[in-house]
C-alpha cells in the first residue's frame, strides 16, 4: 500500500512538473512570437552618393569605389552625383571622350558589385529657369550629355535643378520651356527628367506641381526630398547660409508625390531613440505610401554629428522601422 501511494505521489508530481514545464515553454514561445522582425518595407532602398560627398571631396574615398561601398553597406541601387566626377572629366580635352570613359568605368564597377544604376543627380551644368535663352540653351545642351550617360548606364532618370528668375511666373514659364526640351530629348532614350525640391522656387512644391501640369510629359516628373524645402536664405545665398523662409515639408512632399519617379530620404541628426530630429519619418512614409509609391527610396545623409557610414546606417534603420509602424 505504501509503495502504491508513493508511486501515485511521484506520478502526480511528474504530471504537475510536466504541466509546469509546458506552461513555461508556451510562455517562452509566446514571448518569442511577439518579438518578430519588421516586415519588408513597401519600397526598396538605394544610396545617394551625396551621403559620401565629404570623404570623396577631401580625397579619402575614390568616387569610383561608390558601387563597392554601397554593396558593402547592403544597398540594391545607387544614385550618382555628377559634380563628384568633375575632376575626372577635366583630365580629358574632349567632352565626349571624357563622358564615354566615365560611363565605361561606372558600368564596370556597378556590374562587378551587382548594384543597379538608378539616377544621375546633375549639378553645376548651368541654370535652366532664367529668361536669357542663350544661357538656358547652353544649360540644356550640357544636361543632354548627362541624359546620354544615363541611357548608357541604364539609369531611369537624371535629376535636374531649377534655379533661375526670382519672379514666380517667369521662373515657371522658363522651367516649362527647359523641361519640355529635355523631356523631348530624353524620351526616345528611355530616360526620365526629374525635378527635386532643391532650394529657391523649386522648394515651392505648389509651383513645381503647376510646372508638371503644364509640361504634361510622361518622362518628366519629380524627386520629392524629405528636406530641402528652404525657400530663402540669409543674404539671398543659394547654399550655406541659414534658412529664413521654409515651405511646409509634409505638404510639399504630398504635393510632389503624384509625379514622383523617385524619393529621397534626407537625414541630418538623430535623437537617442534613433529618430530624425527635424523630420517625422513615419509621417513622411505614410504620405509616400498613400500615394501608391513602391519604388526606390534613396538615403541621403547630410549630418555632421556622425561619420557618413554611421549616418547612412542610422537612416536605413530608421526607414525600415518607420515603415513597419505605418497603417495599411
Amino acid at each position: 500500500m505504501k509503495k502504491y501511494i508513493t508511486l501515485l505521489l511521484l506520478c502526480c508530481i511528474g504530471i504537475y512538473s510536466c504541466k509546469d514545464q509546458t506552461d513555461k515553454t508556451e510562455k517562452i514561445v509566446e514571448e518569442i512570437s511577439e518579438v518578430t522582425p519588421p516586415a519588408d518595407p513597401f519600397f526598396k532602398i538605394s544610396l545617394a552618393q551625396w551621403s559620401l560627398n565629404e570623404p570623396i571631396r577631401n580625397g579619402e574615398m575614390d568616387p569610383f569605389s561608390f558601387a563597392a561601398k554601397a554593396k558593402e553597406l547592403g544597398f540594391e541601387g545607387i544614385e550618382y552625383v555628377s559634380q563628384l566626377y568633375i575632376p575626372f572629366l577635366e583630365t580629358f580635352d574632349n567632352k565626349k571622350v571624357a563622358m564615354d570613359s566615365l560611363v565605361a568605368k561606372l558600368n564596370r564597377e556597378a556590374a562587378t558589385h551587382n548594384v543597379e544604376d538608378l539616377i544621375i543627380m546633375i549639378d553645376a551644368e548651368g541654370d535652366l529657369a532664367f529668361n536669357d535663352r542663350n544661357q538656358t540653351r547652353d544649360a540644356i545642351n550640357n544636361h543632354k550629355l548627362w541624359i546620354d550617360a544615363a541611357e548608357a548606364l541604364g539609369c531611369h532618370s537624371i535629376r535636374i535643378n531649377l534655379f533661375g528668375e526670382e519672379d514666380p511666373e517667369a521662373w515657371k514659364q522658363n522651367s516649362v520651356r527647359s523641361l519640355k526640351a529635355l523631356g523631348a530629348y530624353a524620351a526616345p532614350k528611355g530616360v526620365n527628367v526629374i525635378v527635386e525640391n532643391h532650394g529657391g522656387l523649386s522648394s515651392d512644391a505648389s509651383l513645381v506641381a503647376e510646372v508638371m501640369n503644364e509640361v504634361n510629359m510622361t518622362n518628366v516628373g519629380t524627386l520629392p526630398d524629405f528636406g530641402n524645402f528652404c525657400l530663402k536664405r540669409e543674404g539671398g545665398a543659394r547654399w550655406g547660409a541659414p534658412c529664413v523662409e521654409e515651405y511646409d515639408k509634409y505638404k510639399g512632399v504630398e504635393e510632389l508625390m503624384p509625379d514622383a519617379k523617385a524619393v529621397s530620404a534626407k537625414s541630418y541628426a538623430f535623437n537617442t531613440e534613433g529618430e530624425e530630429t527635424t523630420i517625422d519619418y513615419e509621417r513622411m512614409l505614410q504620405i509616400v505610401k498613400d500615394a501608391g509609391y513602391t519604388g526606390f527610396i534613396g538615403i541621403e545623409y547630410e549630418g555632421s554629428e556622425l561619420d557618413p557610414v554611421s549616418g547612412i546606417n542610422k537612416t536605413k534603420e530608421l526607414l525600415v522601422n518607420a515603415a513597419a509602424n505605418l497603417t495599411e
